[in-house]
């Protein structure tokens, strides 16, 4: 049985929410429709224990086995002429690629020392590839209306780089871009695992990572100490571009009201 592991998710939500209980909600995982598991990952690469690996890769190879039978039984039942039983296994497979399948492997690289700087032509183009159809998946520019089967797309092009090419100087990118995608989602806890590795692995990173990484620490984790330490950091680091004004901004009013709340309890 050839080893597969798909990978899934999509980008950013406004960056103003209220908070959540939920770390994840679990639909960043949901695979494209119509798509199987594509990305071969070494296992060393790979947050998860092998045990779990191979059954999520025994149901990853069920459910191509599932869908290339009803594929048989269609293409029996349109050359025999039996309508009926072609209606049935028809629908059967609709309803098979409509429905909700999870990729149950989260690529989050495990190595914390990887630093981005090589420059590979070939992680270069995939790179530019997810980019490309996550722009694709937003036609107003914006994440009001997201085209969700190509983000979650776009989603597995991006965690292809950082498995594939954990060297290159896009794994930085690819996990921040990850970070957003998982966001919107609202998996907050695998968005704040890909935004640390963004500005671990690129300490000069040119996106707000820190910033994003810090909102989710402080509005959906509740995590107010750690959300405190990184919005300093982000204002010194992220804080000096002109683009994050806003940000710094916001992260200013957040350090200040945290810092009170801090200073009001016993």
């Amino acid at each position: 049985m050839a080893k597969r592991i798909c990978t899934v998710i999509i980008i950013v939500s406004l960056y103003f929410l209220p908070g959540c209980q939920n770390p994840n909600s679990g639909t960043s995982r949901m695979l494209p429709h119509r798509t199987m598991p594509s990305i071969g990952t070494s296992r060393a690469l790979i947050l998860t224990p092998a045990g779990e690996i191979d059954i999520v890769e025994d149901v990853a190879a069920s459910r191509q086995a599932y869908r290339e039978g009803l594929e048989m039984l269609v293409r029996y039942y349109t050359k025999t002429g039996n309508n009926h039983k072609l209606d049935w296994a028809k629908r059967e497979l609709h309803d098979l690629n409509v429905m909700p399948q999870y990729n149950y492997i989260v690529p989050v690289v495990a190595s914390k020392d990887f630093r981005a700087t090589a420059m590979i032509p070939d992680a270069d183009l995939l790179y530019e590839d997810a980019r490309l159809q996550k722009e694709g998946a937003e036609p107003l520019g914006a994440t009001v209306f997201v085209d969700k089967n190509a983000y979650r797309m776009a989603l597995r092009k991006f965690e292809d780089v950082i498995v594939k090419y954990p060297t290159s100087d896009k794994i930085d990118d690819s996990a921040y871009m990850s970070g957003e995608i998982s966001e919107y989602f609202k998996d907050y806890s695998i968005a704040l695992d890909y935004y640390q590795r963004a500005y671990t692995w690129d300490p000069d990173t040119p996106h707000p990572a820190r910033f994003k990484a810090a909102r989710i620490l402080d509005k959906y984790m509740h995590r107010n100490a750690e959300a405190l330490e990184l919005y300093k950091k982000a204002v010194e680091t992220e804080g000096r571009y002109d683009k994050y004004r806003e940000l710094k901004t916001a992260a200013e009013e957040r350090i200040n009201a945290l810092q009170k709340t801090g200073e009001s309890q016993p």
